[in-house]
């Protein structure tokens, strides 16, 4: 097996994928109500078909897609929509929703929508297919997954990488993908090469997930050219840039896609998604989601109907622990801490996590010491101590100048901080006034 380039600066945060990484995946069952959100995905949110009182099947499209760069919402579950309405998002924020109760004595069958062989298919037939699916990235970022496969036409994309690194402590929802579902993912794989029309694909997948190593090597097609790259374990591999540097010793201009180096990078478990779609003709309307961590009384890891509130969630694993201190929907360094627990898994919802007291961090900070860390953290190479003090500042194009924009909100110079500076959110605050003042100019 060939060695990889790996990348400068990043951090070892503590793994903590024990709690989980050997437990086989599981299904659970329909809660009695689902909440879908009409924003799952980076892009335009879809715009709403139902209304109150309608009754759905499993798979309906309850929400169309608003262009190219939007994906529809469809009906995890057969039931009835009992109200539309504004409803917490695990962003923090309010979104419009579609409450659905579940009728729970329907057979919930599948019912193929989509057309399910593909090999007769164009490009646009797929991408097309993909779109009317609701397809968008697993691995936090809800990227709609079509746009993907239909890069401009003035960049020749040359090679395809799958993203199996999940380097995020606790997650292991990829980690179980690969083992239990790895001819699902090269049969994805197959779909996205066929379309892109490339035939050099990589899988990169870190050494601490040998059985994930030995799945997706044993799952090899002899008619594709797949090669299953172990990475050194580091953090934060799985962030797109990062895992090009690391598989291909390329680095991704500032402010450039990937495609402009000629990459396509897709996560392990969209690719299963993609999969699904043309085995099964249903849409995207479960994923598998890790909820672990010491403040929870039976990690696991389930699929789950897209939908389902953060407290039946955690009531199916047994409930939380007295020490539990917080919830957070995605990893503890780039996820989002949960301040209402009816937000409800969506299609990036890669983990939930319930910290105890003890692994949490006291909320006090102390002046920056200067101490260079952070930059030395930072796999991007900027200055977050600089960026810091502007953010305090509100010298956000100042902040802008300093290539704010290249941040990719990993947390790495805030976990290595000793004065307890909230580095991340800081800049994620940075980000959101400047996005404000773009609009309110345009």
């Amino acid at each position: 097996m060939a060695i990889s380039f790996g990348f400068r600066h990043g951090v070892h945060p503590p793994e903590e994928k024990e709690l989980t990484h050997g437990l086989a995946i599981r299904r659970m069952p329909y809660p009695d109500e689902l909440v879908l959100p009409l924003r799952q995905h980076a892009g335009k949110p879809a715009v709403l078909r139902v209304k109150v009182g309608d009754h759905v099947e499993r798979g309906d499209t309850l929400a169309d897609a608003d262009g190219f760069m939007s994906v529809p919402i469809h009906a995890s579950a057969a039931g009835t929509v009992v109200d539309v309405d504004w409803w917490p998002h695990p962003d923090g924020s309010m979104a419009q929703a579609v409450r659905l109760r579940v009728d729970r004595y329907a057979p919930h069958l599948p019912r193929p929508r989509l057309v399910p062989r593909w090999e007769g298919l164009s490009t646009d037939d797929v991408v097309r297919a993909v779109q009317q699916a609701g397809v968008v990235g697993l691995g936090g970022a809800a990227f709609p997954t079509h746009v993907k496969l239909a890069p401009p036409k003035d960049h020749a994309v040359h090679t395809l990488i799958i993203n199996g690194a999940e380097c995020e402590p606790y997650l292991t929802s990829d980690h179980r993908t690969m083992v239990e579902y790895a001819p699902r993912v090269m049969f994805g794989i197959r779909v996205m090469m066929r379309a892109l029309g490339v035939s050099k694909c990589v899988v990169g997948i870190e050494r601490n997930k040998p059985d994930a190593v030995a799945a997706m090597v044993a799952a090899k097609p002899d008619d594709l050219d797949v090669e299953i790259l172990p990475l050194t374990v580091k953090y934060p591999q799985g962030a797109e840039k990062m895992l090009i540097k690391a598989v291909t010793g390329v680095e991704v201009p500032s402010g450039k896609l990937p495609v402009t180096v000629g990459v396509v990078v897709q996560n392990v478990g969209s690719v299963a998604a993609i999969a699904e779609v043309f085995e099964t003709g249903l849409p995207l309307i479960e994923r598998i989601v890790t909820v672990t961590g010491h403040g929870l009384r039976k990690p696991a890891n389930l699929i789950v109907p897209v939908g389902t509130k953060l407290r039946d969630l955690l009531a199916f694993c047994g409930g939380v622990t007295a020490d539990a201190a917080e919830v957070i929907i995605g990893g503890p360094m780039m996820g989002q801490a949960q301040a209402n627990l009816d937000a409800p898994v969506v299609k990036g919802t890669t983990g939930v996590v319930v910290l105890a007291r003890e692994e949490t961090r006291a909320e006090q900070s102390w002046a920056c010491i200067h101490c260079g860390r952070c930059l030395d953290a930072c796999p991007v190479f900027l200055n977050p101590s600089t960026l810091g003090e502007l953010a305090r500042a509100r010298r956000y194009e100042t902040m802008s100048d300093m290539h704010l924009a290249d941040c990719m909100l990993c947390g790495s110079c805030a976990f290595v901080c000793p004065s307890n500076i909230p580095l991340a959110q800081l800049f994620q605050g940075a980000k959101a006034a400047l996005r404000r003042q773009l609009a309110a100019a345009s």
